[in-house]
């Protein structure tokens, strides 16, 4: 299904910006998760900026190119030429921190080995929209067939959606953070309770402090190289007691059985 299917974003005049501006904000604010927040992106781009024919995201990750989403493989065809040459409007984009339009790839001599092979692969306008977003280095790409495709409104509509991206990914960023940190928290909370119910197995079983069940558990974990919270799972769902490996006794140690 279209991702902004039933929206009318995409039909609306484009004279008609600011009524537009709620609306694109709705679809990607309730996107939900990153990668759905970065699909409605490109697919908002290409919906409601007349000119654009392709889109997608490029992001530098530890100096490699990523093309996260896309809505045609010519895209990440574009952003690898981009990156093989080391120029091109997007890495201008996001060095800069700026918007920029490229009217005609065949001639623009700011890109003297990119523009003429993105021209051949049929892409022959570009505007590059920085994203920032949580110290992400990335840009919003927008490609054309055709020669200055992108006209005021155009360039106008894709830097606002471009600014309204940044803070929408910003936002599902904090969530998903928020998510694994209520995750973790719940984590911490089962392993502790389990532990708590082998050392009360082992206690009761085997007559011995809570310190001295807990080193059993500690040295099971060591011994067998699993994490503590699966040996103690282990033995509350089987009884059996965990292998511990053999070791100097010393005084006050607990018997091996």
């Amino acid at each position: 299904m279209d991702p902004i299917e039933g929206n009318t974003i995409g039909r609306e005049p484009l004279a008609d910006l600011t009524e537009s501006l709620s609306e694109i904000a709705g679809v990607l604010f309730s996107a939900g998760s990153v990668t759905n927040t970065l699909a409605q992106v490109v697919a908002v781009a290409v919906h409601t900026i007349e000119g654009c024919d392709f889109a997608g995201l490029f992001v530098m990750e530890g100096g490699v190119v990523v093309t996260p989403v896309l809505t045609d493989p010519i895209v990440e065809i574009i952003d690898t030429l981009q990156h093989q040459a080391a120029e091109g409007p997007c890495l201008d984009a996001i060095a800069q921190a700026r918007m920029v339009y490229a009217e005609d790839l065949t001639s623009d001599d700011r890109w003297p080995r990119f523009g003429p092979r993105a021209a051949e692969q049929g892409v022959r306008s570009a505007l590059a929209l920085p994203l920032a977003s949580n110290g992400t280095d990335g840009a919003v790409n927008l490609y054309a067939r055709y020669p200055a495709a992108f006209g005021v409104v155009d360039r106008a509509k894709g830097a606002i959606l471009s600014s309204l991206a940044s803070a929408a990914l910003s936002t599902a960023r904090s969530m998903e953070d928020e998510e694994r940190r209520i995750d973790n928290l719940h984590s911490a909370l089962s392993s502790r309770e389990v532990i708590g119910q082998a050392q009360g197995i082992l206690m009761e079983r085997e007559r011995i402090a809570g310190d001295q069940a807990f080193d059993v558990l500690r040295r099971a974990s060591q011994y067998l190289n699993i994490k503590l919270r699966e040996v103690a799972q282990s033995l509350v769902d089987t009884g059996e007691r965990p292998q511990t490996g053999p070791r100097n006794r010393r005084q006050g140690d607990v018997p091996e059985p």
